[in-house]
């Protein structure tokens, strides 16, 4: 007798049918999840707003299927992370007090893993292909440069974490790489060819190694559901019904795959939010849910408007400041919460005082009975955390930095600054080794000896001779001189008593260029490092500067009064960060012309546009407070201190939607509250 072919065996294999908890769906359910629950047939788009419920939504539709007989295995159900999967799996399972077994469901990597190991032969893999994580990638990204014999250290070429970034974005996004680098990395187009050449090369390198990097389960994914029949009908036949989750946040690829996989059946569940759209940067494609209903003519439409997160007040402001987006579709959350304050708006002198102003009113809010894990401070970049951490750090309020590393421990930051450190102390080793070994042709080892021969002369000025540093090869000795150059610069000049020079004069020297070769997030650190020069302004010396930056205390678990509970620290997070979670209270920063909206949205209006989501985004975060921070003037480092308009988003606001707080100067200059709402 022949075989059955595991994979026709999978296909006819039936499920004994099993008896699950029967749900009382209307009890449990509002009119509008119920809709979707018992009518989401053929394809459908589900429009959940802020706080409405979309993943109870979810897991009941799952449940309502099950209860209507479909079989597990055809059933796929796909999230973003494995979080999110493992969330949905376990309410699933509670809600229907018994496994689901065979159930497809996780994100869309761990769902293409699964399918590609079917077909390797197809894809001309081993069954048995590794997948590399982003190290592994860099790796072998290492390898085809040595292999292309690219001289990547004689030119400003891009470094394999860059590399690797731009690589991935042009595949997510479905662009070339040259289209990449003209939207991303301008500064690395002519390299265009070479980069290419570089992908090329590694893409076979990948093949031949039996290897596939986290773009490919996606790619080759993709190129089989097209190009392998067998495959397409294998999976479009077992899955009656697909559910995706944060539609939003697809990129090209992702909704191509979803196309195929629906290809027979055609129930697709696509639920998301385009008002919370704000992952481009990623390869994110709002066009992905504005247009499903052209991709798919026959679709229905669902809106989850009931708000179950915020006060009215809260969702009057939001909906008023998306209502400018012209790109999206129409809806109105409303709340089934009471009324609440007033959003509050608080314009204040300077970042300075808005960090004293902040950190004033969560301890007042502390006092009020609202614990510190309720609350959050949200920016639209990681640089705007800087005045608020040392705020903190000098009250002893305890806060952690969501997804990402306080802004004065971050690499690009303790670089600068080890410079500075070899200022107030010479005989600093490890920032000796740290500032040489960012120079062109010097690691740690020649670090240290450059170091070790400095110890015998034992002073900055005595270092500008040609006989130091002779030891070293002539790639390296070119290193040396820029450092020996930037240094002396600063000694000769004076410059210790001016820190925010002191940090210029070090960025401007090559650092800059170093950030924009070395690091894939180079724009973001290079904004950093912009704000460390006006955050320096203010400071007598880089004595004084160092002695608040390091003499820090480990944050988690710092007390306030008493003994605090392992949770108790407020958040710091960008609002990227921030999606998908709630506070009590949320104070949104840096509200003023230059910071948010980003300076260049305002040359695109689709970016503008996604500016207005980020907004909306963390209006929404917010359970009943919410406070907006205009700082009036900011210290800027190319034309110093400037007034600063409202950001353009408060400018749109009504005004009879929030509350305008007057701060008196006693309050900005000793922190002692004194608030009339005006």
């Amino acid at each position: 007798m022949v075989k059955i072919n595991e994979v026709m065996k999978y296909i006819i294999k039936k499920d004994i049918p099993r008896k699950f908890k029967n749900i009382d769906y209307k009890k449990a359910l509002n009119p509008e999840q119920l809709k979707v629950v018992t009518g989401a047939e053929g394809p459908s788009l589900v429009l959940a707003g802020a706080g409405s419920g979309k993943t109870r939504t979810l897991i009941y539709r799952v449940a309502y299927l099950l209860e209507k007989g479909i079989s597990p295995q055809n059933i796929l159900l796909v999230t973003f992370t494995n979080k999110a999967a493992k969330n949905m799996e376990e309410r699933i399972e509670g809600l229907l007090e018994a496994k689901p077994k065979r159930l497809w469901s996780g994100t869309f990597h761990h769902i293409g893993n699964r399918s590609l190991r079917l077909f390797t032969k197809d894809l001309g893999y081993r069954q048995n292909y590794n997948i590399l994580d982003q190290e592994d990638s860099v790796d072998l990204l290492k390898v085809c440069i040595k292999n292309l014999n690219i001289k990547v250290h004689e030119e400003r070429f891009p470094r394999p974490k860059v590399l690797r970034s731009i690589i991935s974005y042009s595949v997510n996004s479905d662009k070339t790489i040259e289209e990449t680098l003209e939207r991303q990395h301008p500064y690395f187009l002519r390299f265009h060819d070479t980069i290419q050449k570089i992908k090329a090369e590694y893409d076979a390198k990948k093949l031949s190694s039996s290897n596939m990097d986290y773009d490919d389960l996606l790619v080759k994914w993709l190129w089989l559901l097209k190009n392998v029949e067998r495959a397409r009908e294998r999976f479009s036949k077992q899955f009656h019904y697909i559910l995706v989750d944060e539609y939003q946040d697809t990129n090209r690829l992702q909704s191509a795959i979803i196309k195929e996989l629906s290809g027979l059946h055609g129930n697709v569940l696509a639920v998301g939010d385009d008002a919370q759209a704000i992952y481009s940067f990623r390869g994110a494609d709002v066009s992905n849910i504005l247009h499903f209903p052209k991709e798919y003519p026959d679709a229905k439409i669902f809106k989850l408007e009931s708000n179950y997160r915020s006060s009215p007040e809260i969702l009057d402001l939001a909906n008023d400041s998306i209502s400018y987006n012209r790109n999206q579709f129409e809806k109105h959350l409303r709340t089934v919460n009471e009324n609440g304050s007033k959003p509050a708006l608080i314009e204040v002198r300077d970042m300075r005082a808005q960090s004293n102003f902040v950190a004033q009113r969560i301890l007042e809010l502390r006092d009020e009975g609202v614990e510190l894990k309720d609350m959050a401070v949200l920016f639209r970049a990681h640089y705007q955390a800087a005045e608020l951490e040392m705020e903190f750090t000098k009250r002893g309020i305890p806060f952690i930095v969501r997804g990402g590393i306080r802004f004065f421990e971050q690499a690009h930051i303790k670089d600068v600054l080890a410079h500075a450190k070899i200022l107030t102390n010479p005989f600093d080793e490890i920032s000796w080794i740290r500032a040489l070994s960012i120079q062109s042709g010097i690691g740690t080892a020649y670090a240290g000896r450059v170091f070790n021969e400095f110890l015998s002369l034992g002073d900055l000025n005595k270092m500008t001779g040609k006989e130091f540093g002779r030891f070293l090869p002539e790639r390296s000795r070119k290193g040396l001189k820029n450092f020996k150059k930037i240094m002396n610069s600063i000694v000769n000049e004076g410059l210790e008593k001016r820190p925010d020079e002191v940090i210029r004069r070090i960025i401007d020297s090559g650092y800059a260029d170093y950030v924009m070769t070395h690091f894939d997030n180079a724009k973001d650190r290079v904004d950093d490092l912009h704000e460390l020069v006006n955050f320096a302004h203010d400071y007598k010396n880089i004595k004084t500067l160092l002695h608040d930056i390091t003499l820090r205390e480990p944050f988690k678990g710092e007390t306030i009064t008493g003994s605090p509970s392992h949770d108790e620290y407020i958040v710091l997070s960008t609002i990227h960060q921030a999606k998908g979670l709630e506070w009590k209270a949320v104070f949104m920063v840096g509200l003023c012309e230059g910071q948010f909206p980003h300076p260049k949205a305002k040359e695109d209006p689709l970016q503008l546009e996604e500016e207005r989501r980020l907004f909306y985004v963390a209006a929404t975060r917010t359970k009943s407070d919410l406070f907006l921070l205009h700082p009036i003037t900011r210290y800027d480092y190319q034309m110093g201190t400037v007034i600063s308009r409202k950001s353009l988003f408060l400018e749109e606001l009504s005004p009879e939607l929030y509350d305008h707080w007057e701060i008196e100067e006693e309050y900005a200059e000793n922190c002692v509250i004194d608030l009339d709402r005006g």
